[in-house]
């Protein structure tokens, strides 16, 4: 056993630890669910609170906020089209379509389940196999990342169902809007039309409330018998055994929840990656996955199921590094190295021997305040759900309306931004009615600093080789990922050919029956 893990054990089920996991729960539910209010925005609030508190009092508390903002987000992903945190992003495909359809409730309770696994998968992850992995991750450098940018854009290929062609120009679009700004490489100011505010470019919050939740809330204005009649069939129409019918629907899907958890806690571990990515990649891989990906984008549980555990097992990856080799995962694992470096603790194997309790009681409390999400997520979440069912189209649409002004304002206190995400908000209505999907936007916004970083500091780095872009092959991991990304663009084609083959055989079998049928009527 780990030196410290039993008195650890001891001191994570006192009232005060357990006092503090639900105060933690109930504090990042509520900023995770609130569109601007990020889990790292959080985290930062909390972090003079710590101040105050011994260090492991402090960890605790961090460790259940993070965890429960994380989960936060999927609430108005689902209930509003508007991700809470940039992790919820592909929440949103599957979520916002069930809410559409009267299934708003069986959303929750999905997402609910799947967090609590992906959640004690990744703090499963860092507890046993952190050190382990952290190895490999430190070989990652930035043609690594150039090729994991480059393997999100494949992604196109699911978000456009009905034309790759528009989904890449979609993609395209968003892979513009994120070179709006001082440019990571070179710091060449673009895009900027001589306004010094947007050298700091889009942030990624504003982006996705204009692409997501601006179209949403011209929907209701425009359609807003659409919303009444699945209102309507949600409040009447309650079905008996939901709940329990619901977790046994998800849990009797391992395969999804399994690859999931496993991207969600590898993803993690990579520096600048985190939940933004990793809900995208497992949704992606989800439907690639699924016997019946014409049904994801139209309230397919699945489709809900596989970002939510991907996102959460991201908290406990993300501080695997964190902790065994003092690089932060993800921004909000940043203000943990910070709350770490106060209470003059070093991250590294001496962490882990030299303060064994103190460490283990704050990973066993963070897998405390994910079961607790259950219990906690279920009554806050359906709560919110019947509220919003309850509340009329006319009250509602100015009530999102000023939550995302509040939200787009929040990132940087700056009235740019509000206008910016209006104007993104109407561009992209107007983009859907002209067939490029916004998600497939939004995935260009993501992906695409990390693949221009990666680019420039990959060619930067091999300047004196002969040629320096071949050492975007001849990297091992590079060149495992470069291969992964060609089967993944294959991927579709060859799903094509093989629905095109099918189709053909089907058609022959027909017309060598109607034809045998014609002899036998001729006989």
């Amino acid at each position: 056993m780990f030196p410290g893990f039993e008195d650890a054990l001891a001191q994570v089920v006192s009232p005060q630890m357990l006092l503090l996991c639900v105060v933690g729960v109930i504090g990042g539910m509520a900023v995770g669910a609130t569109p601007g209010l990020s889990a790292t925005v959080g985290l930062a609030l909390l972090l003079p609170v710590t101040f105050t508190l011994d260090p492991t009092s402090g960890l605790v508390l961090m460790g259940a906020f993070y965890a429960a903002a994380i989960f936060g987000g999927s609430f108005t992903a689902i209930l509003v089209n508007a991700p809470g945190t940039p992790s919820s992003i592909a929440t949103t495909f599957d979520g916002y379509p069930m809410t559409k359809q009267g299934r708003s409730e069986t959303a929750i309770i999905a997402v609910t389940t799947a967090s609590v696994v992906g959640g004690l998968t990744g703090v499963v992850g860092l507890l046993f196999l952190g050190p382990l992995i952290a190895d490999v991750v430190l070989e990652f450098g930035p043609q690594e990342y150039f090729w994991l940018g480059i393997f999100g854009l494949t992604m196109i290929a699911s978000l456009a169902a009905k034309s790759l062609l528009k989904g890449f120009a979609a993609g395209f679009v968003g892979l513009l809007i994120s070179t709006i700004g001082v440019a990571p490489v070179g710091g060449d100011v673009r895009f900027t039309f001589g306004v010094t505010e947007m050298q700091g470019g889009v942030p990624l919050i504003v982006a996705l409330i204009g692409f997501f939740t601006v179209p949403a809330m011209l929907d209701l204005i425009t359609n807003p018998a659409g919303r009444s009649a699945a209102m309507h069939k949600e409040r009447t129409q309650r079905e008996p055994g939901l709940l329990p019918r619901t977790i046994r629907y998800v849990l009797s899907r391992p395969l999804n929840l399994g690859r999931s958890a496993v991207i969600g806690t590898f993803v993690g571990m990579l520096p600048g990656a985190g939940g933004n990515v990793a809900n995208l990649v497992a949704y992606n891989e989800a439907k690639r996955a699924s016997k019946t990906p014409e049904r994801f984008g139209k309230g397919e549980v699945d489709g809900v199921v596989a970002p939510e555990t991907a996102n959460n097992a991201v908290v406990g990856g993300g501080l695997i590094p964190l902790l065994t080799l003092g690089i932060p995962g993800a921004p909000a694992d940043a203000v943990i190295f910070g709350v770490l470096m106060l209470h003059g603790l070093r991250p590294g194997s001496e962490l882990f021997t030299e303060q064994g309790p103190l460490i283990f009681t704050f990973i066993l409390a963070l897998a405390v305040a994910v079961l607790l999400l259950a219990p906690v997520g279920l009554v806050a979440g359906r709560g919110l759900q019947r509220t919003v069912v309850r509340t009329p189209t006319h009250l509602l649409v100015p009530a999102i309306a000023l939550l995302t002004i509040i939200g787009s304002y929040a990132v940087r206190n700056n009235p740019l931004d509000v206008v910016l995400m209006l104007g993104l908000g109407v561009a992209g209505y107007g983009l859907r009615h002209l067939g490029l999907p916004p998600p497939a936007i939004v995935l260009g916004v993501v992906l695409g600093p990390i693949i221009e970083s990666g680019l420039g500091q990959g060619l930067l780095a091999a300047s004196g080789d002969a040629y320096p872009w071949m050492s975007f092959f001849t990297r091992p991991i590079s060149a495992v990922i470069a291969i992964v990304v060609l089967l993944a663009l294959a991927w579709p084609l060859l799903a094509r050919w093989r629905e095109h083959r099918a189709a053909s055989r089907g058609t022959a079998t027909g017309q060598t029956t109607e034809t045998k049928a014609g002899a036998n009527d001729e006989a």
